[in-house]
């Protein structure tokens, strides 16, 4: 799938691990790929989100915000984040949270990103390819990725644009309105 990739469809996905890593994320979720697509330089996907009112600063402060937030209730019912992390290295050795080292396989060695993709980014880029398949395009570019955002519908990135007043059918609507252009 990844073959069919645009250069910039490319550079969403590292960016959306860089900007995981960071925001100090282990993880690459649907809010990372938002951040990444409104870093690029130009773009369907960037240029529709940019004319929206969608900025890549507000976008990473509400993801700032849902982090806390699930911190804060965490320890309204009584769990400090930080007191757990400190009980478990002081139990298990420091950094027992960390993500364990990459397994090596006879001459092939994984690379460490990072993060993982969770199972809603991964989701995304999987109907950026069906989004790609219905305008029958034969790669899967930005506009594709931001197709995919919009129809996975559930993720923090989702969340984060419904929140910012984003119409859902409209952005759809202007992006492959941008893409039949292109």
């Amino acid at each position: 799938m990844f073959e069919r990739f645009t250069q910039r469809a490319r550079e969403v996905v590292a960016g959306a691990q860089r900007e995981a890593e960071g925001l100090g994320h282990r993880y690459v979720g649907t809010e990372h790929i938002l951040l990444a697509i409104l870093n690029l330089d130009g773009g369907i996907a960037h240029d529709v989100l940019i004319e929206t009112g969608v900025g890549a600063e507000r976008v990473r402060q509400a993801i700032k915000r849902e982090i806390q937030t699930d911190a804060d209730a965490l320890e309204s019912i009584g769990i400090d984040l930080n007191a757990v992390k400190a009980k478990l290295e002081e139990a298990f050795g420091p950094g027992a949270m960390d993500e364990p080292p990459p397994r090596q396989t006879g001459w092939f060695r994984r690379r460490r990103t990072g993060g993982r993709f969770t199972p809603r980014s991964k989701m995304v880029l999987e109907l950026s390819l069906r989004e790609a398949l219905a305008l029958k395009h034969n790669y899967i570019g930005t506009e594709h990725i931001l197709l995919g955002l919009i129809r996975e519908g559930k993720g923090l990135a989702a969340k984060i644009l419904a929140d910012q007043g984003v119409d859902f059918k409209r952005l759809r609507d202007k992006t492959i309105e941008a893409a039949k252009k292109e």
